[in-house]
């Protein structure tokens, strides 16, 4: 069966293209163009991974990362931050909120989806 990722950025081309390679890489890749979209569709759906950016309408992916390590039936998801935002500020809020892995934009898609396998792998060796 294959794996499934959330895929949540306002930047729609980029969920375009990203989910095109990822499908290609087989996996089963779900999309959320802002944060409170992607908290709805957890309500429903349990992903292998989350692809969040931070700068997004609506809802931040910072407030989004706090929801989810808040919820008990949530934390446990890895998250991958795919984000412009590059300062060591940033980096550091994202490591201390619980982010598995944090990538800054503009990034390789063959790149993306080796850490993608790597979060997944350690993600199975942990059951």
């Amino acid at each position: 069966m294959a794996k499934q990722i959330l895929l949540v950025d306002d930047e729609r081309d980029l969920v375009f293209y990203t989910k095109l390679f990822l499908e290609e890489q087989g996996y089963e890749v779900l999309e959320a163009y802002d944060g409170k979209q992607a908290l709805e569709m957890l309500e429903t759906v349990r992903p292998d991974l989350i692809i969040l950016d931070v700068t997004m309408p609506r809802m931040t992916g910072w407030d989004v990362l706090r929801e989810i390590q808040a919820d008990p039936e949530k934390v446990d998801i890895p998250v991958l931050m795919l984000t412009a935002r590059a300062e060591d500020a940033d980096k550091a809020r994202g490591w201390e909120l619980g982010v598995t892995w944090y990538q800054t934009k503009p990034f390789e898609l063959d790149e993306l989806a080796m850490i993608i396998e790597r979060i997944l792998a350690t993600v199975d060796d942990e059951w």
